[in-house]
């Protein structure tokens, strides 16, 4: 049985990628040193994530590289709402927000390392995809 799962980001710049987390999502710091940075969701303590410098000695050195092929999805309440701060606080829009057929409404930016970043909110699916994975009654 799992007690908790905390993604890890290894990170350049551990200042810029706290503040990237913390301004954007809210996130809050509940353990910080120069080698740490542990966040939380102040109202969901269960939702963290942790920043690490990329070349200190507990990174593998395999481990170090930039983020590729990857991606952290966010599901927030307003997703619209985040993306107003984002215009905000000067991100890179890789997607503006937009409705997908599978019932989220979503933007995506980049973190200060270059991860793809996923915020997104629930909507309504399309009628062709609840007809097509749930029959024809509405999930």
């Amino acid at each position: 049985m799992l007690e908790r799962m905390v993604p890890a980001l290894y990170v350049n710049d551990l200042a810029a990628s706290k503040a990237f987390y913390c301004d954007l999502l809210g996130f809050k710091p509940g353990f910080e040193t120069d080698w740490i940075v542990q966040l939380s969701d102040p109202e969901n303590k269960i939702v963290e994530l942790m920043l690490q410098p990329r070349g200190h000695d507990l990174i593998p050195e395999a481990f170090r590289k930039p983020p590729q092929g990857s991606s952290l999805s966010f599901v927030v309440p307003d997703c619209d709402k985040y993306y107003e701060k984002a215009i905000l606080m000067g991100l890179k829009i890789i997607q503006e927000p937009r409705n997908e057929i599978y019932g989220q409404r979503r933007f995506l930016t980049i973190d200060p390392d270059g991860l793809l970043i996923d915020v997104s909110s629930n909507c309504e699916p399309s009628p062709e995809f609840v007809a097509k994975y749930f029959g024809t009654e509405s999930v």
